[in-house]
């Protein structure tokens, strides 16, 4: 009996730090890629200086709505701006160049303005194709965020009326949510710094509307800023609003549900349908030609 125990305790303590590192290895493997992203990316940013230098404007980019629109789409990182930068010397670049090595091959004839034309029109198009896709990563950004929140609202109200205050409530409910929903835990978390910081709960709750950018939160923030003043119940405030999120989620879905049988028009009329009309139809009018033919004049 005494073996036994021994031995049942021996393999107790072998699976509890196995479960210990396994647990330590998943916590570094989450905190280990985004350190490596950031260093291949501020590499890549000190290897792209020359060509930032060729599109950045010399000064009052940072008063524009541009780092804003970097706020919106979630990218935090000091060297996003200046790989955008490098993106759009890039391919303003590399979109002619192709462009010409192109017409080269296929069309060997083209010369003059209207070749030209055609190589600024392609550097064009690569200049602003950058602006494009950060406008996109915005959009799912922010689309991600407002299909998450309400119930990330859902787990603040369980938190507030378990007797948590607001802030400890927040800082709670961004670390519960960071697997689930990794924005939401982002943008809640850099609140928690900002009032770990000193800033004032009005200001961080501003900040957070301004960074995410999502209509319901600004919303949301007056919210809770006129109940902290007026000292109303924070928790069923919270209710009512994660009831009205959900709504306008399910009303986005319908919308977006409503659309598809209009997208789905063109490729039916031209693509689907002369297919199967073409498929149903052949045999048939092949017999009719073969049985006609005969019979036709000369």
């Amino acid at each position: 009996m005494a073996i036994f125990a021994c031995s049942m305790l021996v393999l107790r303590a072998v699976a509890a730090g196995g479960a210990r590192q396994r647990l330590g290895r998943f916590a570094e493997g989450r905190a280990a890629p985004a350190q490596r992203r950031a260093g291949r990316l501020a590499a890549l940013a000190k290897l792209a200086r020359p060509l930032v230098r060729l599109s950045i404007p010399d000064q009052g980019w940072e008063k524009t709505a541009l780092p804003k629109q970097f706020l919106n789409a979630g990218l935090r990182n000091p060297h996003a701006p200046a790989m955008y930068f490098a993106a759009k010397t890039m391919l303003a670049i590399v979109a002619p160049s192709l462009l010409w090595l192109i017409l080269l091959k296929a069309a060997p004839e083209m010369r003059g303005s209207a070749a030209i034309f055609c190589l600024l029109g392609a550097a064009a198009a690569g200049f602003y194709l950058p602006n494009i896709a950060l406008a996109r990563a915005g959009k799912a950004y922010q689309r991600k965020i407002f299909e998450q929140f309400p119930d990330s609202l859902d787990l603040l109200i369980v938190c507030l009326e378990a007797g948590l205050a607001l802030d400890a409530a927040i800082g709670r409910v961004a670390r519960e949510l960071a697997s689930s929903a990794p924005e939401v835990s982002d943008e809640l978390h850099l609140v928690t710094l900002e009032l770990r910081a000193g800033s004032s709960r009005e200001k961080a709750l501003r900040n957070l509307a301004t960074r995410t950018g999502v209509d319901g939160i600004d919303t949301l923030v007056a919210m809770l800023i006129q109940a902290e003043r007026f000292g109303t119940s924070t928790a069923e405030s919270l209710r009512a609003y994660a009831d009205e999120l959900r709504t306008k989620r399910r009303q986005l879905a319908e919308e977006t549900a409503a659309k598809v049988a209009l997208k789905l028009l063109f490729p039916l009329i031209f693509c689907i349908f002369p297919a199967l009309l073409l498929v149903l139809l052949g045999p048939a009018m092949i017999q009719i030609y073969r049985a006609f033919l005969p019979a036709l004049p000369g």
